[in-house]
């Protein structure tokens, strides 16, 4: 490798870890993701003011193939993810096939990003036990507030997603963004498809975006299922919902 493959490093980067705190700290121009913690466990982000905007791919803090992780109180001003949960990329992810689990988000705020909490699109190895509560969001450059990103490249399953007590301001695409076939040009073998199942947003607040739920499946195969909208109250929404492709238990309550 050389300077023509563009590799850029992690602000922060830390493998096979166990019993980690990253906490007060500001960050901000990274080459690429802010902080990468890889195969660790028992990980605490506290108090952190994470500033990427313009830095390329530059995600605030992406957990991969990681188990039990605190991330509150932090600030998020992102290029691209805000937190972006991960476990390995295709055939990396299926070799390894360690899944990111058990992950709690709570009393942070983000303005910029693609997306607020994400899961993928490196998620091969799956996901499993999502809990976000009593966050902020608020941006026209927010581009979703929740929002998973996978396709048949990746496979793996991604499951118990739990979201409650979120208030947004604004974001310019969705609330709750499902997309199955995203990076539809991506060279690939693609026999891998992923399942999304067990989502659930209690009381998330947004007063303008395009979509409610935007859910972008397969045509072929349901791949998404018991997806659930308790409490919600959306204004603002230009378009409604847009369901593209097979769901099974698509719930307003």
């Amino acid at each position: 490798m050389g300077p023509a493959d563009n590799l850029r490093p992690q602000l922060i980067n830390l493998y096979k870890c166990k019993n980690i705190l990253i906490q007060d700290l500001t960050l901000q121009r990274p080459a690429f993701w802010t902080i990468h913690p890889l195969l660790c466990e028992n990980i605490t982000v506290k108090g952190l003011t994470i500033h990427t905007e313009g830095a390329p791919n530059g995600d605030g803090c992406d957990p991969e193939s990681c188990k039990n992780v605190l991330i509150e109180d932090c600030f998020f001003d992102t290029g691209d993810d805000c937190i972006a949960i991960k476990s390995g990329r295709n055939n990396d992810g299926r070799k390894w096939n360690i899944p990111s689990e058990n992950i709690i988000v709570r009393n942070c705020r983000m303005q910029n990003g693609h997306g607020g909490v994400v899961i993928g699109s490196e998620i091969s190895g799956g996901y499993r036990n999502l809990f976000v509560e009593n966050c902020e969001m608020d941006s026209p450059s927010l581009d979703r507030v929740i929002r998973i990103k996978t396709n048949n490249c990746r496979g793996g399953v991604i499951e118990n997603i739990y979201v409650r007590n979120v208030n947004v301001g604004q974001c310019r695409e969705a609330v709750l963004l499902i997309d199955l076939v995203y990076e539809p040009n991506e060279k690939c073998t693609r026999d891998f498809p992923p399942f999304v199942k067990n989502v659930y947003l209690d009381n998330v607040k947004c007063k303008q975006s395009r979509y409610g739920v935007f859910i972008a499946g397969f045509k072929d195969q349901t791949n998404v299922s018991n997806i659930n909208l308790m409490n919600c109250e959306w204004t603002g929404v230009k378009e409604g919902n847009r369901i593209d492709g097979l769901v099974e238990g698509l719930k307003f309550t």
